[in-house]
């Protein structure tokens, strides 16, 4: 799992077949948003503030649920 220098995500991946993209908070909670396309994780895990990104684009936008 990737680790990513934030405030407020700790670890970020992507399932490319379930098209899952996981984020693990910093208080160490998992969540997994649904449809994410490959081309969005590989913006997320490049983007400067990856706090800034999740809520630009990620948030809100994708059906996800709790857990790994």
């Amino acid at each position: 799992m990737p680790h990513v220098e934030s405030e407020a995500i700790r670890e970020i991946d992507h399932d490319a077949k379930t098209q899952t993209l996981f984020v693990r908070f910093v208080d160490g909670d998992w969540y997994r948003y649904f449809a994410v396309p490959r081309a969005l994780y590989d913006a997320f895990r490049a983007a400067e503030s990856h706090g800034r990104f999740f809520h630009d684009h990620v948030r809100d936008r994708y059906e996800y649920a709790k857990g790994r």
